[in-house]
């Protein structure tokens, strides 16, 4: 991760509007100007022919520059519509606060949903958000219209990160899905009985795309620590202490056994997974969403 980005990643940032806004134009732009400006990255269309407007057609697809030449409204018209909508889905559970390097897992997915939904935005996507915890779910609709990056960006901000992760109770709505979408949940798979295993299950449908970022920590995932530590469960309180050197190796297969049986776990049922660590570049995660992106949009 670079020094620009590591500078702008506190938290009197990234909870505010005008602080998510800038890192995720930070790093889109970033993203796009350097070795990745071949990526296509635009409207959401590609270009065949104009047509004159008519009622009921979608008024983002006007061209003012035509209009301006001509005094006329002209569609532009598309071969191929590659449109999308993004639905990006967030574990805001107690859990998620873990932090590593001054940065928590909350904060991180974040930013990786603000830059994500500023490329959708690029991309002429309608985009929405749901946060999901125990005492509430946060809902902005999908749209793409002029307010919505702010008024995502402005729950995003100032969403809590608290409890466990709800149960099956009050999480059906979100399992309605119409037309091509791309579900982005980023979560760090810690629950009970596998609420969360089978809450990913029913989101995935014949016609979507869902994509699980799973996020952890370097020192989560290998115990490197030197000597004994006290470790308390951030949902449930339940404190556990660790002779960390004793119990690494065997720590360490299991975490990995753990990711392993995830990701084949979603691979089976045809959802993409995708381990991120927290100290990972955001870069990685936009190169993986428009790869996906332009799978589903064809």
């Amino acid at each position: 991760m670079n020094s620009e980005i590591r500078s702008l990643l506190k938290p009197e940032v990234i909870n505010t509007v005008n602080g998510l806004e800038l890192i995720a134009r930070v790093i889109v732009e970033g993203f796009m100007s350097g070795s990745n400006k071949s990526q296509s990255v635009g409207a959401g269309q590609e270009f065949s022919q104009y047509r004159s407007y008519e009622p009921g057609d979608d008024l983002r697809m006007l061209d003012w520059k035509m209009y301006a030449r001509s005094g006329r409204y002209y569609i532009r018209q598309a071969d191929i519509e590659t449109n999308i909508t993004v639905k990006f889905m967030l574990d805001a559970s107690r859990s998620m606060m873990y932090a590593e390097g001054g940065l928590s897992k909350f904060q991180y997915a974040k930013v990786m949903i603000a830059a994500l939904a500023y490329l959708a935005r690029k991309q002429s996507d309608a985009f929405g958000l749901y946060t999901v915890n125990e005492k509430e779910i946060t809902e902005i609709q999908p749209r793409f219209e002029q307010q919505q990056f702010m008024r995502f960006l402005h729950a995003l901000a100032t969403v809590k990160s608290e409890g466990t992760w709800r149960k099956s109770n009050g999480l059906e709505h979100l399992y309605d899905h119409h037309g091509k979408e791309m579900i982005i949940f980023i979560t760090d798979l810690y629950d009970e009985n596998d609420d969360l295993l089978r809450f990913i299950t029913r989101l995935k449908t014949v016609r979507n795309e869902v994509i699980v970022f799973h996020v952890m920590g370097q020192h989560e995932t290998t115990l490197d620590f030197k000597g004994s530590y006290t470790f308390e469960d951030l949902e449930t309180g339940v404190r556990t202490k660790v002779e960390t050197q004793a119990q690494q190796q065997q720590y360490t297969e299991r975490v990995q056994q753990w990711i392993n049986q995830s990701r084949n776990w979603m691979l089976e049922k045809q959802i993409s997974y995708e381990l991120v660590n927290l100290n990972e570049p955001f870069e990685t995660t936009l190169r993986n969403f428009l790869k996906i992106r332009k799978s589903l949009a064809r």
